[in-house]
This record gives structure tokens, sequence and C-alpha cells, in this order.
């Protein structure tokens, strides 16, 4: 198969997007997350809060809706070879990313964001414990979807050659 620079490197980038999303969902599921299990409820009110607050950035935003956008665009620059094995994997890796991180966070991570945002520390309501593990398992989805992505994009990678 004889690629273009511009094949090569939208897939390249794109694979990159989604391995970085995957090590931030792994190391905030695997380290914040199981560190915030061993604080008391108004200490991790305060926290939860402030994560929520801090991750709102730019970068934050390029790289999490860029791992979407560039394996929606990597499969644009690569339609001509849309029978092949590569382009099948990265056609589900973006799917799954859409589905797995954009959709499901906006539909379960962020409505818990923004209940957990509205909490008074001093006196939090009887189900915070409830919604920390909730918010800790959706998070630990993520983690799966970012990271079956990601393996499915290194392996559009791989089959190609």
């Amino acid at each position: 198969m004889n690629l273009t620079i511009w094949e090569n490197s939208s897939k390249v980038l794109a694979v990159g997007i989604l391995g970085i999303m995957a090590g931030f969902f792994w190391t905030y599921s695997v380290n914040v997350n199981l560190a915030m299990l061993q604080v008391d409820g108004a200490t991790y009110a305060k926290l939860q809060s402030l994560f929520n607050q801090n991750v709102r950035h730019a970068m934050f935003f390029i790289f999490f809706f860029g791992g979407g956008i560039a394996t929606v665009a990597a499969l644009a620059v690569n339609y001509q070879h849309w029978k092949t094995l590569s382009f099948g994997l990265l056609t589900l890796a973006a799917l799954t990313y859409i589905g797995g991180i954009i959709v499901f966070t906006h539909e379960v991570n962020l409505p818990l964001n923004y209940y957990t945002e509205s909490w008074n520390p001093a006196a939090l309501p009887s189900d915070w414990e409830q919604v920390r593990a909730q918010w800790n398992s959706a998070n630990m989805l993520r983690v799966v979807s970012s990271g079956v992505a990601f393996v499915l994009g290194l392996l559009s990678l791989v089959v190609r050659r």
C-alpha cells in the first residue's frame, strides 16, 4: 500500500492523541481516584470541585475533543482505503472514542460533576459516597473506552504495514 505523507501523518496524529487521552484517564483513575477514596467528605467535595474547574482549559479541550476530531479527519484523509482492515480498525477507534468518551462524558460524568460542584462541603448530601462511587465507576469506563480506542488505533497502524 503506497500511502502519502498526509495519510500516514493523519493516522499517527490521531493515534497519538488517543494515547494521550488513554494515559490521562488511566492516570486519573489509578492515582487521583484512589487517593480521593482516602479523604473525608468535605475534603472530597472541595478537591473534586477544584479538579472539575481546573480541567476546563484550552489544552484539555484540544486533546479531549481532538481524539474524536483527529480520528475522523484521518478517516477522511484515508477514505480511498475504506476497504482495508486498517481503515476499519481506525473507524472502530473513532466510534469507541466518540461514544465512550465524548458522548459518555456529556451524558454521565458532566452531570455528576455539576452535582458535586453544587455541594456545600460543610453540609454534604446523604448520597455523597454513592455519587463518588458512581463517578469513579464512570471514569473507569472511560479508561476502558480510551484504552480500547488507543489499541485499535495502534493496530490500524500496525496492520497497514
